[in-house]
């Protein structure tokens, strides 16, 4: 029995190379690669996109019907580049498809060039231009910049757009050299984007990195004695004069005017500078007096400054190589990551003070 599965020949029926494809139908085949993941699966993953974004293409170069047949056959075969970059690889197949090369090295070429792609792709889009246009304008929204977002958006689409049109003509043009011409520095790009990514996810951590540990824990009390000063008449000034107290020992909230030693107590004003108790007779039947009050308030120590001696945001860039750690080693995605963090702030800002009863407890963050 005849198998209705349909063969691709070796090479096309019609060798001869067509003429050069305008550069309207070139547009067209730019536009059309935004489509590229609209029927994306798992058997030939961006493969029904991908022919769609060619058949303007391929229409242009196959005259004879079986050609085109047998070339947007073998163009549904498997394919998965980055989205942003295809129009590069798209130029260089068409290319190949002008000049009627055989199917094989056409279909070896498009595996070939699209495979390196995604790397290239992640480090220029992904962990450059985004992380850098994404902070700059944050940071500008955060100050009430409300055409920040649209000024993100046309960044971030006109370098879009710029790589799309422009690797669409230059592959074209180029052809297959236009490979050996990007990969030749591949490895240096890549990881010249990568330490600029770097860079960039530290800088974001430090600006945006607000993330801290807001324990106050009590440890004991100090105790001080403040100045107060009043006008009294002379009988009541010499209320005062016999006010002796220990500071070390004394209450809270006692008042007094010398030490146990008769030496006239040292404390402090509002202001925080260092005055002399002791009555001043002002000469019209009254006195200034001016007397001591122990005061007695709670030492804590702070985390939060303890940390930050040690190293200023290192809560956020712990938090950072947590992630880091639990991405590259752990196999965390990025929803269980931000499922992460999620909980943790969460459980960070619990008012475990009015709950428990926790005095020192005001929330972690």
């Amino acid at each position: 029995m005849a198998s209705n599965e349909f063969t691709v020949p070796a090479q096309y029926e019609d060798l001869t190379p067509a003429p050069n494809v305008d550069k309207k139908t070139l547009n067209r085949m730019v536009w059309r690669s935004y489509w590229l993941q609209s029927s994306f699966n798992y058997e030939t993953m961006q493969s029904g996109g991908w022919l769609f974004a060619m058949v303007p293409g391929l229409e242009k170069v196959h005259t004879n019907k079986n050609d085109l047949a047998a070339s947007m056959y073998h163009n549904l075969d498997f394919i998965n580049t980055h989205p942003f970059l295809v129009t590069f690889v798209m130029g260089i197949v068409l290319s190949l498809e002008q000049n009627k090369v055989d199917t094989q090295t056409i279909r070896s070429v498009r595996i070939s060039a699209a495979s390196p792609l995604g790397g290239i792709g992640d480090a220029l889009f992904w962990l450059t231009l985004v992380p850098i246009t994404a902070g700059i304008t944050s940071n500008m929204a955060i100050e009430g910049n409300i055409i920040a977002p649209l000024i993100f958006l046309i960044v971030f689409h006109a370098a879009l757009f710029a790589c799309r049109f422009g690797l669409m003509n230059w592959a074209y043009k180029m052809g297959t050299s236009a490979i050996d011409s990007l990969t030749s520095n591949m490895q240096a790009f890549t990881r010249a984007a990568a330490i600029m990514g770097c860079f960039v996810v530290g800088a974001l951590t430090v600006n945006m990195g607000g993330t801290q540990i807001n324990l106050n824990i009590p440890n004991g009390t100090t105790r001080s004695v403040a100045a107060h000063t009043v006008v009294v008449s002379n009988e009541e000034a010499e209320n005062f004069a016999d006010l002796a107290i220990d500071t070390e020992e004394a209450e809270a909230g006692t008042l007094g005017m010398t030490d146990m030693d008769g030496a006239a107590l040292k404390a402090a004003d509002a202001d925080g500078n260092e005055v002399e108790c002791g009555i001043v007779d002002l000469g019209n039947g009254m006195s200034s007096v001016t007397y001591g009050e122990v005061t007695e308030s709670p030492v804590s120590f702070s985390v939060a400054s303890t940390l930050d001696t040690v190293m200023p945001k290192i809560v956020p860039l712990a938090l950072v190589l947590l992630l880091y750690f639990l991405f590259a080693k752990k196999n965390f995605t990025p929803i269980k990551g931000i499922v992460l963090m999620l909980i943790i702030g969460i459980l960070g800002a619990l008012p475990l003070n009015e709950w428990l009863g926790i005095t020192w407890w005001t929330g972690l963050w």
